[in-house]
């Protein structure tokens, strides 16, 4: 019996264990060694009595509940150099015997409120080398009593869950280097007594508030342990803001400044003291005066320079800080909004601008102009002309008041760029300061503001653009309750209407108009020039035919090659040529021909006369006659 039990014992031993691990069982702790195994996931037959789990460097992409249910004796879990992107709530939730957790070079992106609960007594937990962009507030809680050692090195947080980190008191080692973190809270570390490493290597982080656990090692009988300290490669800007870490002569490290210019590239405790100064805050610019309506939207603005950078505060004129509330909101650049502005905002703002070397205050008067009450105008109703007085967009949203179903709102008489808005006289029992109007197109999504007498009902409003959407509502302003309560605001109506195209005969026109002046005056001077030819021509014809003077050539050289100049002869009469001459080709008989001819030679010989200063030509005869040749040489 005794060979079939113990293959019965081998047999579940061997089940035990997942097929591509080893396991080993030494002095009543099992290991299960599954590291280098090409795993997609955590093996489901794992040995719930394992004490030490090893699945690095394999292929696992997730993590569940179900993975380490009821392994509630498990010490040590090695789940470094895997694919893992997420963890799932409560995935470590039996692991209450769990005292090291190694989930370094893995994807994480981010650890969720559930992500991390579970192991209670948690005392190494290592999640360098992921890609955490964010840590959720609770999720240290489960063991922030028991955490000695936590490692974020090498991911992207810019935020960590400070005030969990701040009540770990049996911290030894925190790990925070090349990360994004640009800013420590104050007394972040405060509380953590035990604290012997601290590395902020390789952050974003321009200055470090004073912190007692900077100071510890100074004192060897105060401190239970010195700190090392490690805060090199961060963009450190050396002012006075530094200074009581500089007193901490610590010559080992190799800290530089990166800022400001002058003591960039110096290293940190090299800089003697009194080059860690400041400069106090010097207000540049600023709103002097500002005049708003009642109800309108105040926005106060105020810039300081300074090094460090000022802090500004604003006080109002009952002497006591502004704060964010629901009608008014401080922006950390210096600007004060004052949502809907009362009769009771007005008075003398005080901006404030501090830093560690001094404040710099400047004041700012703001006016509100009271709209007028409405039981005591007299204006007869009619179409007023468009106003200029505008508002802030946000004061609309804030007025209160339901839709009324009369009176109702209309805009007729709409054009391209106009349109009449129109409305009822509305409920005689309810007393309106004023109306106001509010528009905007499709074009531009600025919100713009009429103010309109009470005593009208009509209002032209001009300047649109044309082919344009428009959406406008009207809103009644009736008068406040007390002296310092805001002015009531309510709803009458709203309507949606679109301005014609823009014609396009218009543009047409102004073309034509341009081509066809630019055609008549082309044509003018044309005109006029021919004429102006003609009469010379004509002029200069006649003269020529009733002088009928013969014409001699004197100190006429033919042009030769060099010989002596031939004795010019006169020509014999011929007969006009067979052919027809060109100035014959109308049907004017041989006569009107000749004359033509005749009168032409003559204007011609004229302008030859002018231009070279000799009188070419030939005596004309009579009609029927033959002309004789003329023929023009060079002088």
């Amino acid at each position: 019996m005794a060979p079939p039990l113990l293959l019965l014992l081998l047999a579940s031993g061997a089940a035990a264990c997942p097929l591509p691990c080893v396991c080993q069982n030494l002095s009543e702790s099992l290991s299960t060694l599954c590291a280098h195994r090409g795993l997609l996931f955590v093996p489901p037959n794992v040995d719930r009595r394992t004490v030490e789990l090893r699945l690095a460097d394999n292929f696992i992409q997730a993590l569940g509940p179900p993975d380490f249910r009821n392994m509630t004796g498990l010490v040590d879990l090695t789940l470094s150099r895997n694919a893992i992107t997420r963890i799932g709530a409560r995935a470590f939730g039996d692991l209450e015997s769990l005292r090291s957790l190694h989930l370094d070079g893995n994807r994480l992106v981010e650890l969720g409120t559930g992500s991390l609960r579970g192991p209670v007594n948690l005392q190494h937990l290592i999640l360098s080398g992921n890609q955490l962009g964010r840590i959720a507030p609770g999720a240290f809680d489960d063991f922030l009593e028991s955490l000695e050692d936590l490692d974020l090195s090498y991911n992207n947080l810019r935020q960590v869950p400070w005030a969990g980190i701040g009540a770990m008191p049996a911290l030894h080692t925190l790990n925070l280097d090349h990360n994004l973190i640009d800013a420590l809270p104050p007394g972040a570390f405060a509380q953590l007594g035990q604290l012997s490493r601290l590395d902020l290597t390789s952050n974003r982080l321009a200055t470090l508030a004073p912190d007692p656990l900077f100071s510890r090692g100074r004192d060897a009988e105060a401190s239970p342990a010195p700190l090392v300290l490690s805060f090199s490669g961060n963009p450190l800007h050396c002012n006075c803001e530094l200074l009581w870490l500089r007193r901490l002569a610590r010559p080992d490290d190799l800290e530089t400044c990166a800022s400001p210019p002058g003591l960039a590239g110096r290293y940190f405790w090299a800089v003697p003291e009194g080059e860690f100064s400041c400069e106090p805050p010097l207000i540049a610019r600023h709103t002097q005066r500002l005049w708003v309506l009642e109800g309108q939207q105040a926005t106060l603005r105020c810039r300081a320079l300074g090094d460090p950078t000022p802090t500004m505060h604003w006080v109002g004129p009952d002497d006591r800080l502004v704060g964010n509330s629901s009608r008014a909101r401080a922006f950390p650049n210096g600007t004060l909004e004052i949502g809907v502005t009362g009769a009771g905002d007005a008075g003398g703002y005080t901006c404030i601008a501090t830093n560690p070397a001094g404040e710099a205050t400047a004041r700012v008067d703001l006016r509100v102009l009271a709209l007028p009450h409405g039981g005591n105008t007299s204006a007869e109703g009619g179409r007023p002309g468009p106003s200029d007085i505008a508002a802030s967009a946000r004061t609309a949203a804030e007025g209160e008041g339901t839709l009324e179903s009369e009176p109702a709102v209309q805009v007729t008489e709409v054009t391209a760029t106009s349109g009449l808005v129109s409305w009822g006289p509305g409920r005689p029992a309810d007393p309106v300061w004023m109306f106001q109007i509010q528009y905007n197109s499709s074009e531009d999504e600025t919100l713009i503001y009429r103010i309109v007498p009470a005593s009208s009902h009509h209002f032209l409003l001009k300047h649109l653009v044309p082919g344009a959407d428009y959406d406008l509502c009207l809103l009644a302003l009736s008068p406040a309750a007390g002296p310092s309560d805001l002015t009531a605001t309510r709803l009458l109506g709203c309507a949606h209407f679109s301005t014609l195209p823009a014609s396009p005969l218009c543009h047409a026109l102004q073309a034509h108009v341009l081509g066809g002046t630019l055609t008549v005056a082309v044509g003018g001077v044309l005109v006029a020039a021919l004429l102006v030819f003609t009469v010379a021509l004509l002029v200069r014809g006649r003269g020529a035919g009733n002088g009928r003077l013969p014409l001699k050539l004197s100190h006429v050289q033919s042009q030769t090659n060099g010989g002596p100049s031939p004795t010019p002869k006169a020509h014999p009469p011929r007969s006009p040529p067979p052919r027809p001459q060109r100035s014959c080709s109308l049907d004017l008989g041989d006569a009107g021909c000749y004359g033509y001819a005749r009168r032409l030679g003559g204007a011609w010989a004229r302008r030859s006369h002018s231009v070279h200063g000799g009188l070419l030509g030939a005596g004309c005869r009579g009609v029927g006659g033959s002309a004789e040749r003329l023929e023009e040489s060079v002088v």
